[in-house]
């Protein structure tokens, strides 16, 4: 492994680099060749001793590389491995920790399965390299107008009769793991394209069913007004969305983010699921074109949008999607591994949905909430499974 890796970081050599901070809240990648880190561990524990791996548990943090974020920025690794081999032989387990400053979901997982493919002896295919030009997402140069309004980098709502989301933030959250069957999948697609009609582009896809689902119970679990507004936030994969599409192995950044049009937690509840679902759609498709997408590279660059203003300790919800990546595809010569999931979720209301090692349609929906509302959220979740 320590071979292979050396070998597939000649190919995506900026994650041997260090990133540097400069004037704006900004970064730039300095590729000094400061190099990646690869430990090896020992646990005390079998694999079964450690559950369903449930992301924040401190347990599984002993499977992942411990970085220490007090040292300067410019000498923190880009990308960290571990393998830690369980007590008694009978498993190992990768944790791997990537700036997302560098890559998103879909470039990690493409550089962790080809790491994969050298270490079993396989070479790569050239379409298997990585597209490094960033300069396919550069700003233009046309003067500081907004081509549009970009929603998503609004603050969201506010509960009502607050000024600010200073209380909600101080509130704690808790993660539950949510296994949804294939048969619990397509109930959710039928009751999201229940009195589907051919005037409609396509039928509702399970992310925009499951997404409705979580939303909507989030809205009945935090009993909030009728007349509360509220939104739901994602993130879009942008490489066959822009003009030229980008190839499928870019290496880097290439999500689009997007908010639903605003709702009231009244309307969420009193319509059917397909209400949701629609507002899903509607984010998604929003960051579906290229001028679009450059008009929020534009925005982004001149530094009006910063990350913080997101959705931390306000009526809304997050969802991220890892459904359709090869995430079961990292074999590194022993097998394709028996599970692939977070190290860690968001302390924030968000919902990330993955597939199942079987691939059998199940899914799995890592969640975080807060504390207050959990129990009642769970309820809701599974007690409304049957609603039409």
């Amino acid at each position: 492994m320590r071979e292979s890796l050396s070998q597939i970081l000649v190919h995506y050599y900026l994650l041997c680099g260090r990133l540097n901070s400069i004037e704006g809240g900004l970064y730039k990648l300095d590729c000094n060749t400061k190099g990646a880190m690869l430990y090896e561990a020992e646990s005390t524990k079998s694999m079964a001793e450690y559950g369903d791996f449930s992301p924040n548990d401190d347990a599984i943090k002993e499977l992942i590389p411990n970085l220490d974020y007090s040292q300067p920025i410019e000498d923190i690794p880009l990308f960290l491995a571990q393998v830690t081999k369980f007590h008694g032989g009978d498993a190992i387990a990768i944790g791997t920790a990537i700036s997302h400053t560098i890559s998103d979901g879909v470039s990690s997982i493409h550089f962790i399965n080809s790491w994969a493919k050298l270490t079993r002896g396989d070479t790569l295919d050239p379409n298997e390299l990585p597209f490094l030009d960033r300069t396919v997402f550069t700003a233009s140069r046309l003067p500081a107008l907004r081509r549009f309004d970009h929603p998503e980098f609004k603050p969201p709502p506010l509960i009502l009769g607050r000024t600010d989301s200073s209380e909600e933030q101080k509130k704690k959250t808790r993660f539950a793991l949510l296994k949804l069957t294939a048969e619990h999948v397509q109930k959710l697609k039928q009751n999201a394209n229940t009195g589907y009609s051919e005037s409609q582009e396509r039928p509702y896809s399970r992310f925009e069913a499951i997404g409705a689902h979580i939303w909507r119970c989030a809205c009945m679990a935090r009993e909030l007004d009728k007349n509360q507004p509220t939104v739901a936030r994602t993130v879009v994969d942008v490489r066959n969305k822009v003009n030229p599409p980008l190839p499928k192995n870019y290496f880097g950044n290439a999500l689009g983010i997007t908010v639903t049009p605003v709702c009231l937690v009244g309307e969420m509840i009193s319509e059917p699921l397909s209400y949701g679902a629609k507002m899903i759609r509607e984010a998604v498709e929003r960051v579906s074109n290229d001028e679009y997408i450059r008009s929020q590279i534009d925005v982004i660059a001149r530094g009006e949008y910063r990350a913080g203003m997101f959705f931390v300790g306000s009526p809304t919800m997050a969802f991220i999607s890892w459904m359709g990546m090869p995430v079961y595809e990292a074999d590194f010569g022993w097998g394709k591994p028996d599970y692939f999931g977070p190290g860690a979720v968001s302390p924030v209301d968000i919902g990330m949905m993955a597939p199942t090692p079987q691939g059998d349609g199940s899914m799995l929906i890592f969640m975080h909430f807060q504390i207050a509302h959990m129990d009642k959220f769970l309820n809701l979740f599974w007690d409304t499974l049957q609603y039409n």
